[in-house]
């Protein structure tokens, strides 16, 4: 048992200070240290010309004569001002011309990139001189049908990740709520996916799978649907890195796509899984500040990594800015449209997916098992009203919420990075 503490959460740019109070048990769970490489453009130089899996990148470019390049969208800390640059020199030293490279950013469903927003992902000399376009979901005539999975998904890809002669993909790779983990084959689905192709992904047969969580990748169908997606659009080669937690680069990983994400991902996981025992009476965590606390859809992403180690009945307070607001149209709709978890889930029953759907499943799915609470000052009222769960605009009131009625000495998780905390509790 703990006297009170005070904790830094991670919350929009600058982060949050919040006291706790005293009389409970108190597990901080942080991102393991992981030491920034000490010249990550070398590593990365050494890495692309001598991979984790397969041929070098040279080689591979070698009598090409276009490419086109995957890379993450704002919504995710991707380093691709640093990873682009060395990438771009082989490919332009192979004789593939500057003007038949594209650079595509992976929106998925996502809205597209500012030009502002094209200058922070891509680096400022990058997106000066080189093509960097929006993929763009709902623009059917934009993709190629591939053809349909083992599975029965339907596979539309974007047609200019497709034209080209070369498929590069740059992520990196942390935690998924759905996936295991990201990185490698999410840069082209659902990155480049066509909607169709998406809304298949999210549908509820993944969504719902045990398998389908956090860390994990065994048995696991949406990451086998998302391999089997990538090898039919081509998938070439890839460079994507771990990160630490001050977002600078710890490794690199490359090459042969699904060898080397498979590498990394073990690489990541043996690095930052952390094991809790029982599962937590509460826990306090965030939507990991920004970008990825912009909006609530995004937020939501804290609530499920802390749902894993939560016992059920539980109690989960999630913090996250959402200076954006609550997300896409859709997803907005949704919020205000269901009064409760229940009537949700019993909606989507039986019924063709939507756009955005799935963010709202998996919080349905994590408020079934537990209470949760919400500090998110910048959500708009009409969203605070929607709520499955009692909303903050600010977070004394919301600690104070959290702690009322919850027993002297109970266990409480304090997850200041959210999502990006890889931990599994023993079973209840």
């Amino acid at each position: 048992m703990k006297d009170s503490m005070q904790v830094r959460l991670s919350f929009g740019r600058n982060g949050l200070a919040v006291n706790l109070p005293g009389g409970f048990d108190y597990q901080v769970l942080e991102v393991p240290p992981l030491a920034a490489l000490p010249d990550p453009v070398r590593a990365i130089e050494a890495a692309l010309d001598r991979p984790t899996a397969g041929p070098p990148l040279a080689e591979l470019a070698a009598g090409k004569h276009s490419a086109a390049i995957s890379v993450c969208d704002i919504t995710r800390p991707a380093p691709n001002p640093v990873t682009l640059p060395p990438l771009l020199r082989r490919l332009e030293a192979a004789g593939i011309a500057r003007e038949n490279i594209r650079i595509l950013v992976a929106t998925g469903l996502h809205r597209p990139a500012t030009e502002a927003e094209i200058r922070h992902i891509a680096g400022e000399e990058t997106a000066a001189r080189y093509q960097v376009l929006n993929h763009d979901a709902r623009n059917i005539s934009q993709h190629r049908k591939m053809g349909t999975s083992r599975s029965g998904t339907p596979v539309w890809i974007d047609e200019r990740f497709l034209s080209a002669d070369l498929h590069l993909t740059l992520g990196f790779i942390e935690p998924h709520l759905m996936l295991g983990f990201s990185g490698g084959r999410k840069l082209v689905a659902p990155g480049l996916a066509g909607e169709a192709t998406i809304k298949e992904l999210h549908s509820s047969r993944f969504i719902r799978d045990a398998r389908s969580h956090e860390g994990n990748i065994d048995g696991n169908p949406l990451h086998a649907e998302l391999l089997e997606i990538a090898r039919m659009a081509g998938q070439h080669f890839i460079l994507d890195v771990a990160l630490n937690k001050e977002r600078g680069i710890a490794a690199v990983f490359t090459g042969e796509p699904e060898q080397a994400h498979c590498r990394g991902m073990e690489w990541v996981a043996s690095r930052t899984l952390q094991r809790v025992g029982k599962p937590f009476d509460a826990a306090i965590t965030t939507g990991a500040g920004f970008p990825l606390d912009l909006t609530f859809y995004q937020t939501v992403k804290g609530v499920t990594a802390a749902a894993e180690i939560v016992r059920p009945g539980g109690r989960i307070l999630v913090f996250g800015e959402c200076a954006e607001g609550a997300g896409a149209a859709e997803f907005r709709h949704m919020m205000t449209q269901y009064r409760t978890d229940r009537e949700f889930l019993k909606a989507i029953e039986g019924v063709p997916v939507t756009i955005d759907q799935w963010q709202l499943e998996k919080l349905a799915l994590a408020t079934q098992k537990t209470e949760v609470l919400y500090c998110v000052p910048g959500l708009p009222e009409p969203f605070m009203q929607s709520l499955w769960g009692p909303g903050f605009h600010e977070p004394e009131p919301a600690i104070r919420a959290l702690f009322d009625g919850l027993a002297p000495r109970s266990r409480v998780a304090v997850i200041p990075e959210g999502p990006y905390v890889l931990a599994s509790a023993s079973a209840v």
